[in-house]
């Protein structure tokens, strides 16, 4: 649990070849991660343009990862420093900077806002090595915030009509289940980051809040 926030997705973003976390948070949120994740890919202490909600600002994938034009020179050279040499990084000039809400993505495919600009489609495509689709989910354009993905399945919002199930199924080419996380909450991005063996979201039942399978 972060600051006594069950939005963990706001302040953390879980890859299959890092993850991030936000500075200053407490250290129950960050001996969560590094506890199931130190030993396989690096954690990764960070903010981005000066603020701590790094899992809205940030997409990411095995690999790279694309930060907003906030991000400054200091943390760039920092994530470069930090993240895996193959992992390609990439700031990007965006009007819609939460990239994290604005794209959602496994390894081999992006679901990203209707419209989000050309040159950024472009840059999504080669830097994260994904076929990108523009879409919606539930009607929602907030793709990243909407949904988790992963390269073995996803959680999308509750209200994603089965035909939506099945198209977003096909394109993704994972199997997909309609949901809510943290007791009721369909902003699912928010509430749960996920990569191919591990989740963490927020329980009321572990005071460090963190469930992990």
């Amino acid at each position: 649990q972060f600051e006594n926030s069950s939005d963990i997705g706001v302040f953390s973003k879980l890859t299959n070849s890092y993850c991030l976390v936000a500075i200053q948070g407490s250290t129950n949120f960050y001996s969560a991660f590094e506890a199931e994740l130190s030993e396989i890919i690096p954690v990764v202490h960070t903010s981005i343009g000066g603020t701590r909600i790094i899992g809205r600002l940030t997409a990411g994938n095995r690999h790279g990862l694309l930060v907003p034009s906030s991000t400054t020179d200091q943390e760039l050279q920092h994530l470069r420093n930090a993240l895996p040499d193959a992992v390609a990084l990439q700031r990007v000039e965006e009007r819609l900077s939460a990239l994290g809400n604005v794209i959602a993505c496994n390894d081999h495919v992006a679901l990203v806002h209707p419209d989000v600009d050309r040159e950024t489609e472009e840059i999504i495509a080669d830097v994260l090595k994904v076929e990108v689709f523009r879409q919606t989910i539930a009607e929602n354009v907030l793709v990243g915030s909407y949904c988790a993905i992963t390269n073995q399945g996803g959680l999308v919002h509750p209200k994603t009509s089965v035909q939506d199930q099945d198209e977003l199924s096909s394109l993704l080419q994972v199997p997909l289940v309609a949901g809510t996380v943290n007791r009721g909450s369909d902003v699912i991005g928010a509430g749960l980051v996920v990569n191919d063996w591990c989740a963490f979201t927020w329980s009321r039942h572990h005071r460090d809040g963190d469930q992990c399978h």
